[in-house]
């Protein structure tokens, strides 16, 4: 079946699976951010996500086209081109690794191989348990999640993201106990990372080299507790909107910091 994805979770799933899209959107920019799972070079960019060239996505002949309930907007015009499987996972309140694991299975059924979704479940199901039991000596600490995008602002990641998601099945706690807000422009002040003072702080994608620059000469940011105690990790890039594979790039990318360092 000829796949096409205008959503990174779903893509993502359909990766997971070993079903790779023939055309999917913003590819420069997913092989950045998620790094992992590595797509075929000769999948085809169909632009936007929220506005793909739906031209060439009737070129491309997808049997079916995977979206999410982020682009509601244009499933009508979607669904013209070809069936479409839209699923929610990032739902305002709700743990989405569930979501995440559900559409391994119901994408497998759409594609009438439900043991192979059956399979990257439990495989999945079962890295973050052996996962979790390698943490015992970091439980009894909180920890932030967070994206800096300058030297005053954060995106915050709690109990509703893929982080805090995974970062709770892992047994750890999560220091920002309100709703996630990681929307682009970062709108988190900085002080919020004093609430918790006992908490680690773990930023995930890198900090951009201004902003970086600027914390160093940042009063506010090096009298932190957890950067004045050493107790900052940084992830290299990872998928914030995507399914098992970006939880999965998640909690081994803070298990294998949390081995190195003394956070």
């Amino acid at each position: 079946m000829r796949l096409a994805a205008n959503d990174w979770a779903m893509l993502e799933t359909a990766m997971a699976l070993g079903a790779p899209p023939v055309a999917a959107c913003e590819l420069i920019r997913f092989r950045e951010t998620a790094i992992t799972p590595v797509l075929p070079a000769d999948m085809v960019d169909l632009g936007l996500r929220g506005s793909p060239n739906f031209e060439l996505l009737q070129l491309v002949q997808p049997d079916l086209i995977l979206s999410s309930n982020y682009y509601t907007q244009i499933e009508s015009r979607l669904s013209s081109i070809a069936p479409v499987l839209a699923l929610p996972f990032y739902v305002a309140g709700d743990p989405p690794w569930p979501k995440a694991i559900a559409a391994l299975h119901r994408l497998s059924a759409a594609l009438g191989m439900p043991d192979t979704g059956a399979l990257a479940a439990a495989r999945a199901e079962s890295t973050l348990s052996r996962l979790s039991n390698q943490l015992d000596a970091f439980r009894d600490r909180p920890t932030y999640i967070v994206d800096i995008g300058d030297a005053r602002h954060f995106r915050a990641f709690g109990a509703d993201s893929m982080f805090g998601d995974v970062l709770t099945r892992l047994g750890l706690p999560n220091a920002w106990t309100h709703p996630s807000r990681f929307a682009f422009s970062a709108p988190v002040p900085l002080e919020r990372l004093a609430e918790v003072p006992q908490a680690r702080i773990v930023t995930v994608s890198g900090i951009p080299v201004l902003a970086r620059r600027a914390l160093e000469r940042s009063v506010l940011w090096t009298h932190l507790p957890a950067v004045r105690e050493g107790r900052v990790l940084h992830l290299d890039a990872i998928n914030p909107f995507g399914g098992t594979p970006a939880g999965l790039r998640f909690a081994t990318l803070l298990a294998d910091a949390l081995a190195r360092g003394t956070a």
